[in-house]
C-alpha cells in the first residue's frame, strides 16, 4: 500500500521536521516550498495526502486548496493544513474550501502523526 506525502512548507525547519518524523514512520515524503506551482506539483506527484501551509510564497494555501479542489479526482484527497495563525476565521475558511484537518503551529510530533495516521485511513477506507 502506498503511503505518500506531499509537503507544501516553506520554512525549512518545519519542513525538515514533518519529513523526517514521517520518513521515519515509513512514509515517503516529498517537500515543496512555493505556492505559484503547487498545483502542478500535487498532481505530478500523485500523493496520498497533502499537508499544507497557509502561508507560502506566491499563492496562499487557502487558494491551493479552492484550486485543488475544483478539479477532477481531487475532491478526496486528504489535505492537513498547518498555519501559525489559528483563529476561527482561518479555520472556517479552511473548511468552507474543504481542507480534511487544521492544526495551527506549534505542534507536537504526536499530533503530526496522529493527523496523518486518521487521514490516511479514512482515505483508505473510502
Amino acid at each position: 500500500m502506498s503511503r505518500k506525502v506531499l509537503l507544501i512548507e516553506d520554512e525549512p525547519n518545519i519542513a525538515e521536521a514533518i519529513r523526517f518524523l514521517l520518513t521515519r514512520e515509513g512514509w515517503q515524503v516529498e517537500t515543496h516550498a512555493e505556492g505559484s506551482d503547487a498545483i502542478q506539483v500535487i498532481q505530478g506527484a500523485n500523493p496520498d495526502l497533502v499537508i499544507l501551509d497557509v502561508m507560502l510564497p506566491g499563492k496562499s494555501g487557502m487558494e491551493i486548496l479552492r484550486d485543488l479542489r475544483g478539479l477532477e479526482g481531487m475532491q478526496n484527497l486528504p489535505v492537513l493544513m498547518l498555519t501559525a495563525r489559528g483563529q476561527t476565521r482561518d479555520r472556517e475558511m479552511a473548511e468552507n474550501a474543504g481542507v480534511s484537518r487544521f492544526m495551527t503551529k506549534p505542534f507536537s510530533n504526536a499530533e503530526v502523526l496522529t493527523a496523518v495516521r486518521d487521514l490516511h485511513a479514512q482515505a483508505t477506507r473510502s
